[in-house]
């Protein structure tokens, strides 16, 4: 079942002389995780921003829940979870107020927030003022601040930015967790590595358009041949090789070093999701 359906989007801002999104479709299915990936300015803060229900001057059709986006009403919030790539809390409020607050705002029932705490690693610090917090802890506050109502859809900004690995790891298994229970959740980010490992399907965003939709295992798969790099010993010296994985069967030389057992090393080159955007679009990622 579609979660959300956008179809032929276009949206100008009052200050700019032509179109920030042009022509854009796609859709994404319930349980799914689906990540927009591509530079900054790209387009993917404001396509977050019509989906969320913020920009409603669009052209075009945006359908969530099966409701045109320029005509949802205040319910639509108490099904979506927003975690923003730099979220604003109350700074003299404690984190655990801070959620406390948040959780008021909703009619239904709420996650009790010392136990999202404690999945991020913060409840020791759930009595302690947000403004006293890292730029890392507040990332983690606000992840865990959108799911307080357990929505059924999760928009998240780039939700690793800036954490270090262990705290990083520990918000994917969450966000892996989420799919499990058959949340939808949409994934804007630069980061290639979060993006294959997370998602079921990227879209590739560039000055406003779409220029892919796909696995990221199949964009890495087309149109390229994987290369394989490597070395062997020949008279004593090592020399180092490549060739595509197709040819490597009518390689002279690595078939005769594999033959003669001086074949010291062999890896493979498969193309990254940034070098398939690159060869799409002319720009990288970051």
């Amino acid at each position: 079942m579609k979660v959300i359906d956008v179809q032929d989007v276009y949206l100008k801002y009052r200050a700019s002389k032509q179109d920030t999104i042009r022509g854009i479709s796609f859709d994404v299915r319930e349980g799914e995780i689906f990540g927009f990936l591509g530079p900054s300015g790209a387009g993917k803060s404001t396509m977050q921003k019509i989906l969320t229900g913020t920009l409603r001057d669009y052209r075009g059709s945006v359908r969530i829940f099966d409701t045109e986006m320029k005509y949802r009403t205040r319910d639509y919030y108490e099904h979506i979870g927003v975690d923003f790539e730099f979220p604003n809390f109350y700074g003299k409020f404690t984190a655990l107020e801070n959620l406390q607050y948040f959780a008021s705002l909703y009619s239904g029932r709420t996650v009790n927030p010392l136990e999202l705490l404690e999945k991020v690693g913060l409840h020791l610090d759930a009595d302690k003022k947000v403004s006293s917090y890292s730029k890392g802890m507040k990332m983690r506050l606000g992840f865990i601040r959108a799911l307080l109502h357990n929505p059924q859809l999760l928009f998240l900004d780039e939700p690793t930015s800036g954490l270090d690995p262990a705290n990083a790891r520990i918000l994917k298994d969450m966000i892996l967790e989420q799919k499990k229970l058959g949340k939808t959740i949409i994934l804007t980010t630069h980061n290639m590595h979060d993006a294959e490992e997370l998602c079921d399907r990227v879209a590739f965003i560039a000055a406003g358009t779409v220029k892919a939709v796909d696995s990221p295992h199949a964009l890495r798969k087309s149109n390229a041949d994987t290369q394989v790099e490597y070395s062997y010993l020949a008279d004593g010296k090592e020399q180092l090789n490549v060739c595509r994985l197709s040819k490597l069967a009518c390689a002279a030389d690595f078939q005769s070093a594999l033959k003669e057992g001086t074949l010291t090393s062999i890896h493979s080159k498969e193309q990254t999701l940034e070098d398939v955007f690159i060869s799409l679009t002319g720009r990288g990622l970051q």
